[in-house]
């Protein structure tokens, strides 16, 4: 019997619009079923609140609205990593495009009272018309605004996710066997070698999150070191981490815009995970900034998520709403060319793409291991929110499709003086304990 002739199960909708027929089982709460019955991935629709998110939304959004909201569940991965889900989904499940008759035949065989939007979860940010109202993008207002959104969560959540090291960013894998700890301990240290840190140095952390960095170049480099970030609740882990380690005579973190400080003459200056956030159009204020803020051969280490081409472009509408707002990439050679225009000479570049998926394995695993306690602590959709994010970022990365860079560059002399030796060693450790 034809779909034509009698009423159609969402079971049917979703048939008729795959390519290849469904990689996993799929069921849905009007009793129809897609999909081979003994798939180790089983998607579930649980109710009709679901398919309305699906139907209004349709691709990644809201799938993430299903998903977050728990009217989409995934069996047969754990929510904190449901990365083996993605990888089936992304590289089986093809989606044809219908045609205006079939998309009508198909909504009106569900019922058109689906294409009513379901308020969305309420993780979910305002979309980027609706922020306009709140300022231009990336004015300092809108910037805190959007920043607290992500990371004014719950530091108890990020501690459960990120572990004792408190980052939020790529680690560096010194070799195979390494722990996420190990690994982040040596990202600083990276950063560290490559601004050629030395003690009685000042070094300026701008974006500086829970203070990792500053603790990381004032502990073992004797560096007095300043960070900002704009989360309130970042700042005030990191003032309190400062001073469990006594750090205080040597690292500060202020609770503040990057573009608020007013001191010059820094030895150094990094920026790790900052550039994702302030938009392409601001480059070149934001390295002019940097340039100012730099002595005469003081150093930049840009660390930063970058696209495998030039072109600037938005990031998708789940992670604009769910994770980063505004959020913006592009190329490491835009990131080269605008430090260059800015003035800076760039010394050194360096592609980390798979230790950021190795990362994102780590924190996966972490909130998989702490899931009761994470979800204590901000509710299972927030959880499953960043379940889902990190996973797929994760793939993303494995995949070529968003890459981490590291650029170093230098303020050089009027005259031309770098300060840099012929051949730069990064590999050796130069910190107050000596060469490790």
């Amino acid at each position: 019997m034809s779909t034509s002739t009698r009423t159609l199960t969402i079971g049917d909708a979703v048939s008729s619009l795959l390519r290849d027929g469904m990689p996993c089982r799929f069921t849905a709460y009007d009793g129809s079923s897609a999909g081979p019955e003994d798939a180790a991935i089983h998607l579930e629709l649980v109710n009709q609140r679901g398919l309305a998110y699906i139907l209004t939304a349709p691709g990644d959004l809201g799938m993430a609205r299903a998903y977050v909201t728990g009217d989409l569940v995934i069996h047969g991965v754990h929510p904190g990593d449901p990365y083996d889900a993605l990888v089936l989904l992304m590289n089986k499940l093809e989606f044809k495009r219908p045609s205006p008759v079939e998309a009508m035949q198909i909504v009106r065989g569900l019922g058109l009272s689906n294409l009513k939007p379901p308020p969305p979860p309420p993780q979910e940010a305002l979309p980027r018309w609706r922020r306009a109202m709140e300022g231009l993008r990336h004015s300092k207002a809108r910037d805190a605004g959007v920043i607290s959104h992500h990371y004014d969560v719950s530091n108890a959540f990020y501690e459960h996710v990120l572990g004792p090291s408190m980052t939020y960013t790529c680690a560096v894998y010194p070799h195979e066997q390494a722990t996420l700890e190990e690994a982040q301990f040596e990202k600083y240290d990276l950063v560290c070698r490559k601004l050629d840190l030395k003690p009685g140095q000042r070094l300026l952390d701008i974006g500086c999150g829970w203070g990792g960095m500053v603790r990381h170049a004032a502990r073992e480099y004797g560096v007095k070191a300043l960070g900002v970030t704009l989360s309130y609740e970042q700042a005030q882990w990191a003032k309190e981490a400062i001073d469990r380690e006594g750090l205080g005579d040597l690292a500060e973190v202020r609770h503040s815009d990057y573009r608020e400080v007013v001191e010059s003459g820094f030895d150094a200056v990094s920026s790790i995970g900052l550039t994702e956030h302030i938009g392409v159009r601001n480059y070149p204020a934001y390295f002019s900034f940097i340039r100012d803020r730099l002595r005469p051969e003081g150093r930049l280490l840009n660390h930063c998520i970058t696209r495998p081409h030039n072109q600037r472009q938005m990031i998708g509408a789940f992670l604009d709403r769910y994770v980063f707002p505004d959020g913006e990439l592009t190329g490491s050679g835009r990131i080269i060319a605008e430090a260059q225009d800015a003035g800076l000479e760039v010394m050194h570049e360096e592609n980390f793409r798979l230790h950021y998926a190795r990362t994102l394995t780590g924190w996966c695993h972490n909130l998989r291991d702490n899931w009761d306690a994470c979800v204590a602590e901000v509710g299972e959709g927030t959880a499953r929110v960043w379940g889902l994010y990190m996973a797929g970022s994760r793939l993303a990365f494995e995949r070529n499709e968003i890459q981490l860079h590291h650029v170093l560059a230098v303020k050089t002399t009027e005259d031309g003086r770098d300060g840099f030796p012929l051949r730069p060693d990064f590999s050796r450790r130069r910190g107050l304990f000596g060469e490790g």
